[in-house]
């Protein structure tokens, strides 16, 4: 293995300082396991911080404590975020009790899930970390690769109107997930507390001592629905379905969502489309794209290591090339994909295979307080299968006929019905965390959702608009986890209160947003957003979406599109 990766080790002097901790962690172990066992501090040293996000687990502090500890003299509130690895969302009612149970013993915040299809649980405590690994093994789940230089967790879309090819999806998801986790045994040693021999020439066969220069993002979608924003991920397979049949895959490379407002070199990108690929082939060709970004993508300037930028640095006619050299043979054409939203269908649906699905608009993805007990007294007599959105919200699967009058009647007695059927706007919108725990927020996000969106649905109100969907999406800074810049209507924090407005994405997920006021304020931003659907109430064509409309008629050309300031 280290023929294999010298041409990388030749020049780690050269490299990011990040590249060094990894070098010299001992695949991932460093100095975790006494840092974890220390009682003077809730944190643990700095680049156990960085090799702890390879195990899924980020350290945080609540940020609305920081002034009135530091004034005291305290340590930061050191609390951590730990993220599953759940490929493709899919879990078993036993799993979701279990979960359920750990954020009761170990978390402050309940559970959350995320965009990427996921639950977080946020405010754990040092003490606990292991307690929490090991209550999640015990239901068959981990946190390896949910975070780190490495592949993250695999997403899914999924479409009940064709069941059995959603789950022959799936299934490829999950093995793909598989395939391109670390395998490196620093995880059930430290956190299971397992003994076993470390051989380090095969401790990582694909990622080497090194890993990746950045995350790197795979997603799986069935059409017509874009769930799972497919042109936001570094590569993304498209399934193509004809006569009920899943042929294969449509590739797509080079999306990613993170931008550094700072820098002029740093930009949110869409995927391409690149050709296609047989069913069978889905998983080796990611490991193969990985593997090409593993050795090409920047490991000097961490900002521009994300696969997207080795794309365009080095050029699309490249990596093709690059491809079919490592493949074997040239990719075959493409076929022709039309996709018709990129939200969830909430509400019940039934599959062609009789089983119903019911989804609950889960706002922020955020489960705590009452709705955790709502769902907890549900699952008691509740027989189907779990599956989370990348659009923050929960769906009932595997629902028979027989079933389906009781579970009614069940969610209506525990006040869970109206989670179906929630505000048209709400169902389209999501938001990342943001403040008090992430630390690279600038502003509210999660905390301020509930606050805007009235104000937002009230101006839809106001012009009649209230049964068009707009994908509105909330970030407390431009890293783009809640997929901001492919949005209709986009807010991304700068400061707290001011955020940087993006309009015009499309309704599908697959055109980019364009920066239309930067460091406004919430009055700016609703009397933009005032006057455009005035607007489009008087102009906009028949059943023309509101991000089409305002590329057509608004954001033309950067005369048509000025960038404001507060």
């Amino acid at each position: 293995m280290a023929d294999k990766f010298t041409h990388l080790l030749d020049r780690l002097e050269q490299f990011n300082s990040n590249e060094v901790v990894k070098y010299e962690s001992n695949y991932l172990r460093g100095t975790i396991d006494a840092g974890l066992k220390d009682p003077v501090t809730g944190s643990v040293p700095f680049n156990d911080t960085l090799l702890l996000k390879f195990h899924g687990i980020y350290q945080q502090d609540d940020r609305d404590l920081r002034a009135e500890r530091q004034h005291r003299f305290l340590e930061p509130n050191y609390q951590f975020m730990v993220r599953v690895r759940i490929p493709g969302g899919l879990l078993t009612k036993q799993q979701w009790i279990g979960l359920d149970d750990i954020s009761r013993k170990y978390a402050e915040r309940g559970l959350r899930i995320t965009t990427r299809q996921t639950i977080q649980f946020h405010g754990i405590r040092k003490g606990n970390m292991k307690k929490c690994m090991q209550a999640l093994r015990n239901i068959g789940l981990d946190t390896i690769a949910a975070c780190g230089d490495d592949s993250r967790g695999v997403v899914c879309g999924g479409n009940p109107m064709i069941s059995a090819i959603a789950r022959k999806v799936q299934e490829i998801a999950r093995h793909t997930s598989q395939r391109l986790i670390p395998k490196t045994g620093a995880y059930p040693e430290i956190w299971y507390e397992e003994s076993r021999p470390v051989q380090p020439v095969d401790a990582e066969p694909m990622y080497g001592p090194l890993y990746l220069p950045r995350k790197f993002k795979v997603g799986f979608v069935v059409p017509p629905t874009n769930d799972i924003d497919v042109y936001g991920q570094d590569v993304g397979f498209i399934a193509i379905v004809q006569n009920n049949k899943l042929l294969g895959f449509n590739l797509c490379v080079g999306g990613g969502m993170g931008q550094i407002d700072a820098r002029e070199d740093s930009y949110p990108r869409l995927a391409q489309e690149i050709g296609f690929v047989q069913t069978e082939e889905a998983t080796e060709v990611a490991e193969i794209i990985m593997g090409i970004q593993r050795d090409y993508g920047d490991r000097q300037d961490r900002h521009q290591a994300r696969f997207k930028y080795t794309l365009d640095r080095l050029g699309m006619p490249w990596f093709l090339d690059e491809l079919q050299k490592r493949r074997g043979k040239p990719l075959a054409a493409a076929f022709p994909v039309k996709f018709t939203k990129n939200g969830d269908d909430i509400g019940w649906q039934c599959g062609d295979d009789g089983l119903w699905q019911g989804t609950l608009y889960i706002e922020s993805g955020r489960v705590n307080g009452a709705l955790r007990d709502q769902l907890a007294a549900l699952l008691q007599q509740y027989e189907g299968g779990i599956r989370l959105t990348t659009n923050q919200n929960l769906q009932l699967t595997d629902i028979h006929d027989y079933a389906l009058p009781h579970l009614k009647i069940r969610l209506e007695d525990l006040g869970l019905d109206t989670l179906l059927k929630p505000n048209l706007q709400a169902a389209y919108t999501i938001s990342c965390v943001a403040l008090p725990t992430c630390g690279l927020a600038m502003a509210e996000a999660e905390r301020y959702l509930p606050e805007f969106l009235p104000k937002f649905n009230q101006i839809k109100a106001k012009y009649g608009l209230e049964k068009l969907p707009i994908t509105l999406r909330i970030t407390g800074c431009p890293n783009g986890c809640a997929r901001p810049y492919i949005a209709e209507v986009a807010l991304t924090g700068r400061a707290p209160g001011l955020y940087n407005l993006y309009l015009g994405g499309s309704h599908t997920g697959n055109r980019m947003a364009k920066l239309y006021a930067k460091n406004v304020n919430e009055m700016k931003i609703l009397t933009i957003l005032n006057d455009l659907m005035q607007r489009y109430k008087l102009l906009a064509d028949s059943d023309e979406k509101f991000g089409d409309f305002l590329v057509r008629t608004t954001l033309l050309d950067e005369a048509a599109a000025p960038v404001e300031h507060a």
